[in-house]
């Protein structure tokens, strides 16, 4: 038999696995001399076809949010949460039913009871407001508070606590030197209240009553006598002489001796006195009709039913005269009497003005 040709198949080179990842690197190094050659390795078979895994979607990216800014204050503890408030009903827009005004009653519209006590002559501003705090007043019959207003034909009725308080209340009857001023002190001269002491009581006092400290207070003067006049002045703790004496629609007659001398320097005539009796005005107001009379050669005798400043200065300067001197003799019923310049008495019980 012929000899056949002999046939050598180099075998092929395996297919790359696409899942396996290239490794990258030069050429392998030759083996040191002497080491033992690495076993071939054996013929691999035919290579199948490489699988192809399927193509996947690409999802975009995600924007990333931005940075937080850093903290500048530690956070503010939120308040505790209220209490949910009960739900109000809301007013309807008509209202079905409104009541007519209430008609104001007399004593809305009337006078307080204070000065109600002081137009009756019961007490002053002073007294009323002390009686109705102490619960010694009543209004038709239920018991007055302060401030309460009043009708003016309302029934006032006063505790006899109030009157005996009121009985032991004094009046006290100077009769004021020159220079003493009968009110406040003013350009440093002194109050005629100051003559009012146990030194200054006149020993001719027949009122019964003994000198004590307590007469002293809330000591008012009832009336002005002017700081270059003389005569009688009243002190009074009573309110309700005060208001006799000073009040607005007093008429108690006041009594004064003047000395009056012409300005020009010609004698006072009758007829210089008629403008004195009627006639004449002060700051715009009419004057309330006076007497006026001779006394003496050297005196004017003026009864005035008024009291304002300095009335019977004002009045003779009016009609050319000049006041030399002025003295107080009497206010209403009680005069001055004996009672010497600088001391005084009480205003005894038989004695009203």
């Amino acid at each position: 038999m012929a000899d056949r040709p002999t046939l050598s198949v180099k075998p092929g080179k395996p297919a790359r696995d696409p899942r396996r990842p290239r490794v990258r690197g030069g050429p392998a190094r030759a083996a040191p001399a002497g080491a033992a050659a690495a076993p071939k390795p054996a013929p691999a078979a035919p290579a199948a076809a490489p699988v192809v895994a399927p193509e996947r979607a690409v999802r975009p990216a995600r924007p990333k949010p931005p940075p937080a800014p850093p903290p500048t204050e530690r956070p503010r503890a939120r308040p505790p949460a209220k209490p949910l408030a009960k739900p109000v009903a809301k007013p309807s827009a008509k209202p079905a039913f409104k009541a007519p005004p209430q008609p104001r009653t007399p004593a809305d519209d009337g006078v307080r009871v204070n000065k109600l006590m002081t137009e009756r002559g019961l007490a002053s501003r002073r007294e009323a407001d002390d009686w109705i705090a102490a619960g010694w007043v009543r209004v038709d019959g239920a018991v007055a508070k302060l401030g309460q207003r009043a009708a003016p034909d309302a029934v006032l009725s006063i505790d006899e606590r109030a009157r005996q308080e009121q009985q032991h209340r004094v009046t006290v009857l100077l009769n004021k030197p020159m220079g003493w001023v009968s009110g406040q002190p003013e350009d440093g001269y002194e109050p005629a209240v100051a003559l009012v002491t146990a030194a200054n009581h006149w020993d001719g006092d027949r009122s019964g009553i003994r000198f004590h400290v307590g007469h002293l207070r809330h000591l008012a003067p009832a009336g002005r006598l002017d700081i270059d006049s003389t005569g009688l002045l009243v002190f009074t703790q009573d309110g309700r002489i005060a208001r006799h004496l000073i009040g607005d629609e007093t008429r108690v007659e006041k009594e004064y001796l003047v000395r009056v001398a012409r300005v020009d320097g010609g004698p006072v005539q009758d007829t210089d006195l008629g403008p004195l009796r009627h006639g004449l005005e002060l700051d715009g107001v009419q004057l309330r009709p006076a007497q006026a009379s001779w006394q003496n050669e050297q005196q004017l005798r003026i009864v005035l039913r008024e009291g304002r400043k300095r009335q019977i200065r004002r009045m003779c300067e009016l009609i050319g005269l000049q006041v030399l001197g002025l003295k107080r003799v009497r206010i209403g019923s009680v005069p001055l009497g004996p009672l010497p310049e600088g001391r005084w008495r009480y205003l005894r019980e038989d004695e009203r003005f």
